[in-house]
């Protein structure tokens, strides 16, 4: 059925708008949480490097991917697939894209929570004023709670409502005033994390590769965390380009987008390495480096509770930013496909995306016990869409741009019908075809522990 909500139908205005909105979906935890202790735990320089090249090697023709899907349709992504291939069943990758963005802002909401209850706690100087040996016991009693993750759950989903119910326009006024803010304090605390005692040592180890370090382990690291990052298989950025108008740059766009993404992610580590080294904490600190770790750096600073609201405003922005784009998945599918007004369809997903975020917070405490195949609910939808369902859409996004679509249509959407000349788009179509989809099925065994 035919969405007659024309607000849900509204181009972003302006290619700033574009580039923020998808900057921001793109940007995230696993740019400013993921990467640092992800880079500690392989080598630093080496994994930078190496996460560099598959980037532009492989992120980039996917991210064009999903664009090309999504403008030349203007559609969710299941009727992105169905109108590109109607006597297909390649729909049926658009239907698990949606189900990922669910079980994605599931988890991810309850980790966003966490992110607020921490600003919170840095505004009362109630963080930095805390003993280091407590920091750990804290973050566990929290976490382990009932009514606090699930209050600062309510106000995280209840800001996504308040911009998502805007429709497009809305999306774009807002990241464009959240994305420069996140780039300004990603930039103060460079600046105060370059001024530290060891800072030298910290970039280092961040910019100067140790080729000794680069294994088979970390490489295939290295890909997930590129492909991860873009936010690619579960179709944000499809979504996001049945808003572009007919002007935009398709390929410039997706390489730009790319580049201010990884630029996040170098920016994340060069804030970090400095800290962790002048602190005397092991880079290796892993997922605990941000609710653990850094709020003791944090306390050794002068006007501790400052940087450190700072810091956790930027993880709360970058959250923000991602989940809008997952939201939008859903709630333009019920749209396009139930014919939904935008309130209701945006209330309906909100209600029911809240309620599993809800499971998966409990699933530290109260429901600790209920696990499904030994996982918790958190763990479960963690682990179904981030190691099988992203890797087999992107794998299969790849494979129906190159392979399944009208050669014409991928060519007149990435030259925007002749008028412009992109250079590399017989590179772009030759990697979606044997690049990507290889490289993608290498990420997928790993996560299932076959490699």
């Amino acid at each position: 059925m035919a969405n007659n909500d024309l607000s849900s139908r509204r181009l972003f205005a302006t290619r700033l708008g574009v580039l923020a909105t998808t900057v921001g979906s793109s940007v995230g935890l696993g740019n400013i949480w993921r990467f640092p202790y992800e880079a500690g735990s392989h080598g630093g320089g080496a994994f930078l490097l190496c996460y560099l090249i598959f980037t532009f090697l492989i992120g980039i023709p996917v991210v064009s991917s999903e664009f090309v899907m999504g403008r030349a349709t203007r559609s969710d992504v299941s009727g992105a697939y169905h109108i590109l291939s109607p006597r297909g069943k390649w729909w049926i990758m658009g239907y698990l894209g949606i189900l990922g963005a669910v079980m994605i802002i599931g988890f991810y909401t309850v980790v966003s929570g966490w992110t607020l209850e921490y600003f919170f706690q840095s505004i009362t100087g109630e963080l930095t004023s805390a003993a280091s040996s407590d920091l750990h016991a804290r973050f566990g009693t929290f976490i382990s709670g009932t009514w606090r993750p699930v209050l600062w759950i309510l106000v995280f989903m209840g800001l996504n409502y308040l911009i998502l119910i805007k429709g497009a326009s809305g999306i774009e006024r807002v990241s464009n005033v959240l994305m420069p803010l996140l780039f300004l304090i990603l930039i103060v605390f460079c600046i105060n994390s370059l001024m530290l005692p060891k800072a030298k040592t910290g970039l280092q180890f961040l910019l100067t590769p140790d080729f000794s370090a680069i294994t088979p382990r970390m490489l295939l690291s290295a890909l997930g965390q590129s492909f991860f990052s873009l936010s690619l298989g579960i179709g944000c950025m499809t979504t996001y380009a049945s808003y572009f108008s007919d002007k935009i740059h398709l390929g410039r766009d997706a390489a730009i987008m790319a580049i201010l993404d990884t630029t996040v992610a170098t920016l994340a580590g060069i804030i970090i390495f400095p800290a962790v080294f002048t602190y005397g904490f092991s880079p290796t600190a892993g997922p605990t480096l941000v609710f653990e770790v850094f709020p003791e750096i944090f306390a050794n600073f002068t006007g501790g509770a400052v940087w450190s609201t700072l810091f956790f405003a930027l993880l709360g922005i970058a959250s923000l930013t991602s989940t809008i784009s997952m939201h939008e998945i859903v709630i333009k599918f019920l749209t396009e496909k139930t014919g939904m007004n935008r309130r209701n369809a945006t209330s309906l997903e909100i209600v029911s995306t809240t309620m599993l975020a809800v499971l998966c917070a409990l699933s530290f405490g109260k429901l600790q016990d209920i696990t499904i195949a030994g996982l918790t609910f958190f763990n479960l939808f963690d682990y179904l869409a981030s190691n099988v369902i992203m890797p087999l859409g992107g794998m299969f996004c790849s494979i129906f741009v190159g392979w399944i679509v009208e050669k014409k249509i991928v060519r007149d959407q990435l030259t925007n019908h002749g008028k412009i000349r992109i250079g590399f788009y017989r590179y772009i179509v030759f990697s979606l075809r044997y690049i990507a989809p290889v490289a993608i099925f290498l990420i997928f065994l790993n996560s299932l522990g076959i490699i």
